[in-house]
């Protein structure tokens, strides 16, 4: 069997229109997906962070505002994991990667087409 790799470009965000559904692609106001109404579309910004709060000292790199839901966001959060060679989770619609995987990340997701920025300091 033949895998295809799904490519994560669509419209997000128009100065036109405003933002977009990330499934029909419609402006938000006219979406008519009911997935739409769940997703988690935020601005339009992935946010790639570091934290250790809370986790003995461990780096743990954390990717917030993506704008996919359930089985997507898991499988994002699998090709990450293996981009960056370690573990992780998904948690409240963010993904926790084990380490400081930053760099690796941004790279990754940039690829993919999503706009992409470094969080706190």
């Amino acid at each position: 069997m033949s895998k295809v790799k799904k490519e994560f470009n669509h419209l997000v965000f128009s100065t036109e229109s405003g933002r977009h559904c990330p499934i029909c692609e419609r402006p938000a106001a006219q979406c008519r997906c009911q997935k739409a109404q769940t997703a988690n579309i935020g601005d339009g910004v992935i946010r790639i962070g570091r934290e250790t709060k809370g986790r003995g000292g461990k780096a743990v790199t954390t990717i917030s505002g993506i704008p996919l839901t359930g089985n997507e966001l898991k499988a994002l959060a699998k090709v990450l994991k293996q981009i960056c060679g370690s573990g992780g989770a998904v948690k409240d619609q963010i993904i926790e990667i084990q380490g400081d995987q930053r760099e690796k990340c941004k790279e990754a997701l940039e690829k993919k087409g999503y706009l992409v920025k470094f969080s706190g300091g």
